[in-house]
């Protein structure tokens, strides 16, 4: 779930060097054709030759503690010149993810950098990179990047933005597909605390190795989606049909679908299609998912090439968030209060029933089905796909090229 806290004074972050950052419109990847061995063959390489491992966590002091056997990759996906390699799929009672080990060469760098990070997937079917780690006796749970200050009547609040550690676009058919190589998931907590920082407990905000890159690129006005104001809005926010998109950012549902795949899910019972599709103008993607009762959509993201350590872009696209309300959303009553109190991500009036597999969540769709854009979806690419052959529209190592 979304955190928020009432803002307080905070000094000014100092103004970062910047410059403008590529785009790309890129084929989704897909993960290296290479056995495990060979995967651990090439980053036991990595290591020999010298490349350093900088993990955020306990083992920030002796990485060693992360290059076990047990912890070593097994699978390699790679776009924009970032490589990540991927451990096998571990769990928690709270949390199933990969220690996913980035290698970069940062800019002006001579040598690359491994930077561990764990990779999971959210409860909307997006693959995120935590930023960081509340863990207590009394609350667990990961960071969910940068933040935004937001006015609420007469009050200031801080709100993390999860969409700031959404993976890209490009790569997220692929980690579902190494997701579901795993025969066994393997219980596995000390990796979380081996690699991700902890902070305190009213410790909303990535630290700065998440937020530094992201400043140096809003830095440049050129890189700023729409000046970085919102590109989808609800002029109403209690009317999913008031959605209004700014010209030239809506989907390119007839020219511009980049990758048509699918997945099955036990939340959302049954299969699920997903469909990249690009701006009209090029600049940002969006992403849409359609399962067996709704259809939802991920948060859009620029068409930029910069990826950070996190393996996450630096550049945003801002939309209101109720636009990208997953289809089953968290609505329940928090019983450890007297009287119980409404814990709700769903806008008032239009959660359905409860999720089948999960008390907490409710159907959304009531307020989905209403949103202009899925109603387009559905008929423009729905209908036109309908019972139409599934599949992974293109493969390879994405590389930058040029913007359309």
């Amino acid at each position: 779930m979304p955190r928020s806290q009432r803002a307080g004074r905070s000094r000014p972050a100092p103004r970062a060097a910047s410059e403008k950052i590529a785009t790309a419109v890129v084929a989704s990847v897909a993960p290296a054709p290479l056995a495990p061995r060979a995967v651990q063959r090439e980053f036991r390489a990595l290591l020999a030759a010298g490349v350093p491992v900088r993990p955020s966590g306990r083992a920030s002091k002796d990485p060693s503690k992360l290059l076990r056997t047990r912890y070593l990759p097994t699978a390699l996906i790679e776009l924009f010149g970032t490589r990540f390699y991927l451990s096998d799929y571990f769990q928690t009672p709270d949390l199933r993810f990969f220690v996913a080990y980035v290698v970069q060469r940062r800019p002006g760098a001579r040598a690359p950098e491994i930077h561990p990070r764990i990779v999971y997937k959210d409860g909307s079917l997006v693959w995120r990179s935590a930023s960081h780690l509340v863990s207590s006796p009394d609350e667990f749970w990961v960071g969910k990047g940068d933040v935004r200050t937001v006015k609420v009547g007469r009050d200031e609040w801080v709100k993390s933005v999860e969409s700031t550690t959404d993976l890209p676009l490009e790569m997220q058919t692929a980690l579902e597909v190494v997701s579901r190589r795993t025969v066994r998931v393997r219980d596995e907590k000390e990796a979380l605390h081996l690699v991700l920082r902890n902070a305190p407990p009213d410790r909303m905000q990535a630290y700065r190795d998440f937020t530094a890159p992201r400043r140096r690129a809003a830095a440049d006005p050129r890189n700023l989606i729409h000046g970085g104001r919102r590109v989808a809005l609800l002029r109403d926010k209690a009317d999913p049909s008031s959605l209004v998109i700014v010209p030239g950012y809506e989907p390119d549902f007839r020219r511009g679908i980049l990758e048509r795949a699918e997945s099955t899910s036990v939340l959302y019972c049954g299969r699920i299609e997903r469909f990249r599709i690009v701006s009209v103008n090029r600049r940002i993607q969006w992403l849409f998912f359609s399962g067996p009762r709704q259809v939802w959509i991920i948060p859009p993201q620029a068409t930029t090439t910069d990826l950070s350590t996190f393996g996450v872009r630096t550049v945003d696209v801002v939309v209101d968030e109720e636009i990208c309300c997953p289809g089953f959303e968290y609505h329940f009553y928090d019983r450890s209060e007297d009287p119980p109190v409404l814990v709700s991500q769903i806008p008032p009036g239009f959660a359905g029933p409860a999720a089948p597999t999960d008390p907490d969540r409710a159907d959304a769709a009531p307020w989905l089905d209403r949103l202009p854009l899925v109603r387009a979806f559905r008929r423009r690419v729905l209908g036109a796909h309908a019972g139409g052959r599934v599949k992974l529209l293109a493969r390879g190592r994405g590389a930058p090229g040029s913007g359309g």
